[in-house]
């Protein structure tokens, strides 16, 4: 098997110009190309290189259901994108946008949050301006390319770089062979067994460093009111005028003895309603999420929910941050606390490990309470499982449910290792690593769970074979 470092899936409706796309970044005719819907019906890899990192490249058949044929390779199609580490969303620009094309796309969203939506065929500035109707999808990255005049792709390169860069995964991906790897994992023990006597010297067990806090939600949910709840004082200018805070408010606070951030992040509209000030207060959002370890998502409770809460809920994976759920005006709930729920798991499955709090801040129920979650939260946010622990975790889970073999031949699990945390990152070295489904994944992160408090943080799995980390042959 070729080196790899990521994997990224092309996937899209028929003739939105895939396999086009695939062979500009493999610089080669490797996937043939037509104007018949439906040329491409299974998935083609390669082995690419982007500023001299191997990812892995898949072209996708057209998803399509007129047939059964169709079906199934949209099946296919579909379990490509779930499983890849990035997916390219192909859409056709110089048609309006499709209703099925959304459905997918949030479909896919809710299965995998690191999606692009790419618009082919946007040949010069014109089209552009013509296909800004796209922004209606809501998607957290948009790129206008023109696979055939090879138009934005140098761009659409560097983002998808931008979106795979871990630098610890390029610290364990440095170690060139199989003996500087065992002796990196031994080096981890170490220093684990090392940090945990450390910390039984300790007389405070509470992390030491500063923790930074989003606050973040849609306009007038309450946001501001929740930050001088929590500094108990009124240092955010509050008001019944939706999109009063413009600029994120910084405040240095303090719980049980720990420096905290907040940050009151502007409200978020839809999109069409984002003019001037508001639309550069939706980027110095993003800004604020980049330095953020835990956002607290500010929901109203005095309403249902709607498709914008959803939106603003996958800013939390677009940046791999802990979360806490806060239910604000929970003294004028529209509903009991059994109902909200249900509506709250049907919209928002992506974040079934985030704890949820029925607050309100204007009276300050369950202010404490929210205080003490938020230590948990980051506590759960920086844990590291030591080496040896992890490996005989996994190798406990995979033999209470083995994995299902490729094609009638065995896949294994051969170590594991955390290789960063905030959150908890493993990678999983295999014999087969693109054989392992991602509904596998999500029984090893329950398993975790099970063995870990890990509430309010996701556990992110990256698969990779044993060659991966091998020197390769001059």
């Amino acid at each position: 098997m070729d080196k790899i470092y990521g994997s990224i899936a092309i996937v899209g409706r028929p003739n939105a110009g895939k396999s086009s796309l695939f062979n500009r970044f493999c610089k080669q005719r490797i996937a043939i190309t037509s104007e018949i819907a439906g040329t491409t019906r299974d998935v083609k890899k390669a082995t690419i290189l982007l500023q001299d990192l191997p990812f892995l490249l898949l072209d996708t058949g057209g998803l399509d259901d007129k047939d059964s044929l169709f079906q199934n390779v949209s099946k296919h199609s579909m379990n490509a994108g779930e499983s890849a580490d990035l997916i390219l969303y192909l859409v056709d620009g110089k048609t309006p946008p499709n209703p099925k094309d959304k459905e997918v796309f949030y479909t896919l969203e809710r299965k995998n949050p690191n999606i692009f939506l790419v618009v082919n065929k946007i040949d010069n500035d014109k089209e552009k301006q013509n296909a800004w109707e796209f922004m209606e999808f809501g998607a957290k990255q948009i790129f206008f390319v023109s696979v055939s005049h090879n138009r934005g792709i140098l761009e659409l390169e560097n983002a998808i770089l931008s979106a795979l860069k871990n630098e610890g995964l390029e610290q364990l991906f440095a170690a060139n062979t199989e003996g500087d790897l065992e002796e990196e994992l031994e080096d981890l023990e170490e220093f684990e067994d090392d940090s945990l006597l450390d910390s039984k010297e300790s007389t405070n067990n509470e992390p030491q460093e500063q923790i930074n806090i989003g606050i973040i939600g849609r306009v007038n949910v309450g946001k501001s009111s929740l930050l001088n709840a929590l500094l108990k004082s009124e240092r955010s200018v509050v008001s019944e005028i939706a999109g009063t805070t413009i600029d994120p408010v910084d405040e240095m606070g303090e719980i049980g003895g720990i420096r905290v951030n907040f940050v009151d992040t502007a409200g978020i509209r839809k999109r069409g309603k984002i003019e001037g000030l508001e639309k550069f207060a939706l980027q110095r959002t993003r800004g604020v999420l980049e330095r953020t370890d835990i956002a607290l998502l500010v929901l109203d409770a005095s309403a249902p929910f709607v498709e914008l809460d959803e939106k603003i809920a996958g800013l939390v994976d677009e940046y791999k941050l802990g979360v806490i759920v806060v239910w604000n005006k929970w003294d004028i709930a529209h509903k009991d606390f059994k109902a909200i729920l249900e509506d709250f798991k049907l919209r928002f499955k992506f974040l079934e490990y985030a704890p949820i709090l029925t607050i309100s801040a204007k009276n300050g129920r369950h202010i404490q309470k929210l205080e003490s979650e938020i230590l948990k939260v980051y506590r759960n946010f920086t844990f590291r499982i030591p080496t040896s622990k992890l490996n005989a975790l996994i190798k406990e889970a995979t033999s209470r449910h083995p994995i299902p073999s490729d094609h009638g031949k065995i896949v294994k699990v051969y170590y594991a290792t955390q290789f960063e945390s905030k959150p908890p990152q493993i990678a999983l070295i295999m014999n087969r690593p693109n054989s392992l489904h991602f509904s596998y994944k999500r029984y090893l992160v329950n398993f975790l769970r099970e063995h870990f408090d890990f509430s309010g943080v996701r556990i992110l799995f990256i698969v990779r074979g044993k060659n991966d980390f091998e020197a390769t042959e001059s």
